[in-house]
């Protein structure tokens, strides 16, 4: 696969695994619209990718991200058509958060840091969340006269609507454990060392999953209490059947029988 060249993001390529670092560590990773485009076709290049089982989303020099970049937001009042530049921009930033948690892949993202706004909005769509214990999770939009417009559907579907109420409409900090107790993270460790091994260990993990059987597991989940159950189940049906047939279901099976790891574990 040729991944786009990036700026504002460093890319590492592992065998399955892609490590997707954001770059802008001078902001503690502080999105605009550059990296938000380079987000945007790393995500496109990885829509239809097969030989990438998992994306390991994290933030450069200590810290996830620190939501948008203010400045870089402030000079789109200066362009000729303002109101227009803000929505597509902002719209953006949502089109963008959908196509990440519709991407084959398993998401990880790994939590340093500062995790403010939009940050929020990107682990809301991770498939796993790890954390440090020194981390804090704010949604401080409303602080700056600002709605977390594009961000909170997603942390709403993440934590649910009372906790997310909460955090929305009052821009209250919360510590990795709440932040873990509401769901929205999945583990928190004590330290960066510690934050390393468990990625390891869950990345071990992975390696053991199929790649096909993840693509198409994942709409399944993400679909409960959205599609109708019937049409979900048929759906699910479809997918259980085209596995079954597959070159990955017949090795995964045979690997079961033979009692030996199938093909595209690599231990």
């Amino acid at each position: 696969m040729a991944l786009p060249d990036c700026e504002t993001l460093a890319l590492e390529r592992e065998g399955r695994i892609l490590r997707l670092t954001l770059n802008r560590p001078e902001v503690r990773n502080a999105m605009n619209r550059q990296m938000i485009g380079e987000l945007d076709a790393v995500i496109t290049a990885l829509a239809d990718e097969t030989d990438i089982s998992v994306v390991v989303l994290r933030g450069a020099g200590g810290h996830f991200c620190a939501g948008g970049d203010l400045r870089d937001m402030s000079s789109q009042n200066e362009e000729s058509d303002p109101d227009a530049t803000l929505r597509n921009f902002n719209r953006k930033f949502g089109g963008m958060l959908m196509a990440i948690e519709a991407l084959p892949q398993i998401i990880v993202a790994v939590v340093e840091g500062t995790v403010r706004g939009g940050g929020m909005g990107i682990v809301a769509v991770s498939d796993v969340a790890l954390t440090t214990a020194d981390v804090t999770f704010a949604m401080p939009e409303v602080t700056l006269g600002l709605p977390p417009a594009q961000i909170a559907p997603f942390v709403t579907r993440r934590i649910g609507l009372t906790q997310a109420r909460r955090l929305t409409l009052t821009g209250e900090r919360v510590d990795a454990d709440t932040a873990c107790a509401m769901g929205f993270v999945h583990e928190v460790v004590a330290d960066t060392a510690a934050l390393e091994a468990r990625l390891e260990k869950l990345l071990r993990q992975i390696r053991r999953t199929a790649p096909g059987a993840v693509g198409g597991t994942k709409p399944l989940v993400l679909g409960t209490g959205v599609t109708p159950l019937p049409e979900l189940l048929d759906q699910a049906a479809g997918v259980f059947a085209d596995c079954v047939q597959s070159a990955e279901g017949r090795e995964g099976l045979a690997a079961f029988a033979e009692k030996r790891s199938p093909s595209w574990v690599d231990e």
